[in-house]
């Protein structure tokens, strides 16, 4: 006699890890996933970072700063090694600015997952006749290149908030994913296998913010 069994296999829960590099801005990444509905563990404990699905890399304040704590918890080895995983990694601000090789900030030598640096913006802009402010703050839209899962649903012209007096410069343009014009066009969002990481803060920017959250806590890199 034959006996047919059915396998079923069950879907892994989706649990969003948010790194504490003691660089701010946990709470209003920590409320978005809230708003949104999604499980997360705010931590900087690598067994329990291991154990999320998905890695989102916020941050605000300084590079050297930022680096110097990453380095004493060995946190900066651990985002390589996740990284390599293939595990679905988000930067967000800071946490993009730190991925590269080098920030003019502070001087500061960084993670290295991406080739490129983090660059102060020229003091020197003009649009529209008028000098523009250092930091770049307040609403801006972006250029996306090409498509991409994270930024699905997203409408045309679309604004993001932005808070930033460095912008990502990455070596290679085909990472580039989105940019962004404050006087000079910049790389404001950046994709490359399993990262995707954006200048912008989509916990503070609305409707299309969120969908951007959805999406990524959804992401399965190919």
């Amino acid at each position: 006699m034959l006996v047919f069994c059915q396998l079923t296999t069950l879907k892994k829960k989706i649990m969003i890890a948010i790194i504490d590099y003691k660089a701010g801005n946990l709470t209003s990444v920590a409320r978005a996933l809230q708003n949104i509905g999604q499980d997360f563990i705010i931590t900087d404990d690598a067994k329990k970072l291991d154990s999320a699905t998905h890695v989102i890399f916020p941050g605000v304040g300084a590079a050297g700063e930022a680096m110097d704590y990453l380095k004493q918890k060995k946190m900066d080895k651990w985002l390589k090694s996740c990284f390599l995983s293939g595990k679905p990694l988000m930067g967000i601000c800071l946490g993009t600015q730190i991925i590269f090789d080098y920030s003019e900030e502070n001087d500061t030598q960084c993670i290295g997952l991406v080739s490129g640096s983090t660059k102060l913006f020229p003091n020197d802009m003009i649009y529209d006749g008028r000098k523009l402010k250092i930091p770049h703050m307040g609403w801006n839209s972006v250029q996306l290149r090409r498509e991409h899962p994270v930024f699905r649903d997203i409408p045309a012209g679309a604004e993001f908030y932005f808070v930033h007096s460095y912008y990502p410069a990455p070596s290679r343009e085909a990472v580039v994913l989105g940019i962004t014009d404050y006087g000079i066009e910049f790389c404001s969002v950046l994709a490359v296998n399993n990262l995707v990481a954006m200048q912008f803060h989509p916990e503070k920017s609305g409707t299309p913010g969120l969908q951007i959250l959805r999406n990524f806590c959804s992401w399965r890199p190919s």
